[in-house]
Parts: structure tokens; C-alpha cells; sequence
């Protein structure tokens, strides 16, 4: 029997609140507190209360038959259960069916696996423990931030454990092959991997609302004939998907939330598919090849690649200065200077900054809180100006510490202490920033798939 595996992300970042040049030095709350409240409550209301509770309601009238599968952000989690407490709850009630399997991430859906495998590691490690505490299970199965893989990001996977990725099945990596089998990293045959349908996953995501797309509206019957249409010696549908797609990206009114109802019956009774997790995939399916991915993809843009993230000036320069922090971070002991670092890292900072056109753009304007990528941008790295001068006083104050104790001591002499001081990772930009304009390309606007 065939499989289908559902696969849904479940992420909100901390935003940054307007966090003005003359903000620097004297205020260190970089974050939007009644807004990232605001957003939480709203898309629990819209999304995760009454999808959770429409997935629960077809594991039970299912006889544990469906199943499928999440990864959840740290960041997300710690919203859930700062603002929505609530949402914990209705996780919790799915992880007990059995019939859900939670994924691995980075804790702060980040991009730490392009910069610092030590980072990548330890924001991995945070997440998993997060979801055993709260679910009482502990991800098998990994998903990086937006579906990004390479050859590399797999290996380090594998290193670290997990049997399992998941990942786009983009065109210029697959060719002629079909995303509809497992495959397997070509560095470590022993990480196989999941590969997204994006044709299928995308017509519910994206196209569900779409009166202008010729085959709306999109029925359970024409899905499931859809299905059924696909070569029989393909083993696995893979339909992955934001979790926000339901209620807030394709809102109520279109019927998204009856579709999704009536589609497991639709499936039982006119196909030979079955629901599976990615970790049950794991155990009843074989790699039937490697693929070779050099250089990362993600499961965004008609390109399938990173300029969604690191595609101009801008977002280089924001990305690279935050990074050169890491040796200082860590570093350095002090708690709030920690947790500021893994939320900065977040993927979606960077994301705003894009400047260039692409077919879910739309969908996520809901949650951008910019007008222009510039504003982004600058905004970022005002902040990231402050986080710098909190760096730079606690190795001051902690060097004068240990030179006042040393000169007390006769240990070190004091040469010593100020040729091993540490030094600026990075120069502050905002400056320059604001008094010239940043030249980007912007690449031309792409059609819709």
C-alpha cells in the first residue's frame, strides 16, 4: 500500500519592535511583546486550536489510522506557552493519540547550518528537549528551517544522530527522478530522505483560493483522483506545508477546514494510499538512490534556493555581522545576552529584507511588520549596534574585574592582560547605513508556478 505523509511547520518568531538609531546604547528590549502576543493569540484562534482539534477528531473517527507529523520552532513553543498556553494543551492531546510524530529543528528556525555547525548543534539539541518536555517524545526525524539541505547539512545530520530529513524535491536536483521515493544523502547513505511533492502540496497551500487557477475549486474527489493517477510503482506522496496554511493563509471562508475533513475518508475509500509518519516511512521504506546536492536548496521561491534569505547586500551584511559575534557570545555568561543571540538568528529577520519578487509573497505579508526590506534592515542592525555595545561592556567590565584581581594577586602582568583582550568582531554599520543607500539587485519578478 502507498503512503501519504503529512507534514506541517509550526513557526512564530520573536518580531523586533521599531527600534530607532537613537535607541542605541540606552534601551536593550529589542522585541515587539504586544505584538508577538497579539500574532500568537490570533493565528491560535484561527489556526492551531480548531486545526488540532479537527485533526484529533480524525485520528479518533479514524480508528488511528491518520496520522501526521510537525515540527514546531522553539520560539514558537516558548510563545505557546508564554501567550497561548493553551496550544500546549492541544499538542499535547495529539502526541498522546500515538498518531503524530514531532520533528526536529533549530530551536530559533535559523540559518545556523549555513555558519556554525556548533550553533546548528546546539539549537537542535534545545528543540529536541523542549518537545519531550513538553510532549513527552523525542524527535527521531529532522526538518531544517525551510526544507534547507545540502550534501554537508546531511552529513552533519547523520552525524548527529538522526535516521531521517526531510526536503524539497526541487526540479534541478531531481531532474528526471520523481519526489514520490526515498533517497538518501550522497556523503552518508545512512540519512534517508523525504522529499517534498511540491506540485501537490502547493495546489492545497497556496492555489487552494485561487479562482484564477483553472482547476478551482479544488475538491476532495479531484485531489484524491489526482492521487490515485500517480505511476503505482511510486511509494510515498509527500505534502508538506505551513500549519498556518489553514485559517490564516487560506482563511475559513474558502472551505479549507472541509476539505481537510472530508479528505482521509475520500482517501480510504477511492485509494490505495494509506497516512504515514516520516519515522514509519523510515522502517518500511529503502533509498533507491543517493541524490547529489552541492549547493543548499529550501522549499521556497520558484528557484528552490536561499535568496529568499541571502540573496542581496543587505541581507549578507545583517547575516555575516551577526555571525562574526559567535566566538564572543560564546563566550560570555550572561543569560540575556545569550537568548537575545539565538532569537536574532532568527531565519524570518532575514527574511524581510528580501527584495526580490516570489510566488508565496503574498502569503506571508500577513506576518511582516516592514514596509520596505530597507526598514527592515536598518532596524536590524540598529539593534544588532546595541547587542554589540552589551558584548563589548561585559568583556570591559569582566577584563577590568580580572586585571583589578590579578594586579591584587601579582598573577599577570598587565601587558598581558591587554594584548589578550578580545577585540571587535565587527564595526557597527547603522551609520553608514543610513547616510547612503545599500545598492541590491532585484532580480525580476518571477510568474507564478
Amino acid at each position: 500500500m502507498r503512503a501519504i505523509c503529512f507534514y506541517f511547520q509550526v513557526h512564530q518568531p520573536y518580531r523586533l519592535r521599531t527600534y530607532r538609531f537613537f535607541d542605541i546604547g540606552g534601551n536593550h528590549n529589542y522585541f515587539d511583546d504586544y505584538q508577538n502576543q497579539y500574532i500568537a493569540k490570533r493565528v491560535a484562534d484561527k489556526c492551531y486550536l480548531p486545526m488540532n482539534r479537527l485533526l484529533l477528531d480524525l485520528i479518533h473517527e479514524s480508528g488511528d489510522a491518520f496520522r501526521v507529523s510537525f515540527s514546531i520552532s522553539g520560539v514558537a513553543l516558548s510563545q505557546f506557552e508564554q501567550y497561548v498556553p493553551e496550544v500546549i494543551d492541544s499538542f499535547r492531546r495529539l502526541a498522546e493519540t500515538g498518531c503524530v510524530e514531532f520533528l526536529a529543528e533549530t530551536y530559533s528556525h535559523s540559518l545556523s547550518a549555513l555558519k556554525s555547525k556548533y550553533e546548528f548543534e546546539s539549537q537542535v539539541r534545545l528543540q529536541q528537549s523542549m518537545v519531550e518536555r513538553l510532549f513527552g517524545v523525542r524527535p527521531v526525524t529532522f526538518r531544517n528551517t525551510e526544507l534547507i539541505y545540502s550534501d554537508e547539512i546531511g552529513k552533519m545530520v547523520a552525524d548527529m544522530g538522526f535516521e531521517t530529513m526531510l526536503t524539497e524535491g526541487a526540479k534541478h536536483i531531481l531532474g528526471w527522478k520523481s519526489p514520490n521515493y526515498m533517497y538518501c544523502n550522497a556523503i552518508n547513505p545512512k540519512l534517508k530522505l523525504l522529499l517534498k511533492n511540491f506540485q501537490m502540496s502547493d495546489d492545497i497551500a497556496f492555489r487552494f483560493s485561487n479562482h484564477d487557477w483553472k482547476e478551482f475549486p479544488l475538491t476532495t474527489e479531484k485531489f484524491v483522483g489526482w492521487l490515485s493517477e500517480t505511476d503505482p510503482k511510486q511509494e510515498v506522496i509527500n505534502l508538506f506545508m505551513d500549519y498556518e496554511t489553514f485559517g490564516e493563509h487560506q482563511w475559513k471562508e474558502t472551505g479549507i477546514f472541509e476539505f481537510m475533513r472530508a479528505l482521509p475518508k475520500r482517501v480510504f475509500s477511492y485509494s490505495d494510499f494509506s497516512f504515514k509518519t516520516p519515522s514509519e516511512l523510515t522502517q518500511i521504506l529503502q533509498p533507491v538512490s543517493a541524490i547529489r546536492v552541492p549547493h543548499p536548496i529550501s522549499w521556497a521561491d520558484e528557484e528552490r534556493d536561499l535568496t529568499a534569505w541571502l540573496g542581496n547586500e543587505l541581507q549578507d551584511e545583517a547575516f555575516n555581522s551577526l555571525y562574526g559575534l559567535e566566538e564572543r557570545v560564546r563566550k560570555c555568561s550572561d543569560e540575556g545576552i545569550g537568548r537575545d543571540w539565538k532569537l536574532l538568528q532568527t531565519s524570518d529577520h532575514f527574511y524581510y529584507m528580501c527584495t526580490k519578487w516570489f510566488s508565496d509573497g503574498d502569503v506571508h505579508k500577513y506576518f511582516n511588520p516592514y514596509g520596505t526590506p530597507y526598514e527592515a534592515f536598518i532596524n536590524f542592525m540598529n539593534v544588532l549596534s546595541d547587542f554589540i555595545i552589551r558584548l563589548d561592556s561585559y568583556f570591559e567590565n569582566n577584563n577590568s574585574q580580572t586585571a583589578e584581581t590579578n594586579h591584587e594577586n601579582e598573577i599577570i602582568p598587565e601587558q598581558q592582560l591587554t594584548d589578550d583582550s578580545p577585540k571587535k568582531a565587527v564595526k557597527t554599520p547603522v551609520k553608514k547605513q543610513a547616510k547612503s543607500e545599500v545598492k541590491t539587485k532585484t532580480p525580476k519578478k518571477k510568474k507564478n508556478k
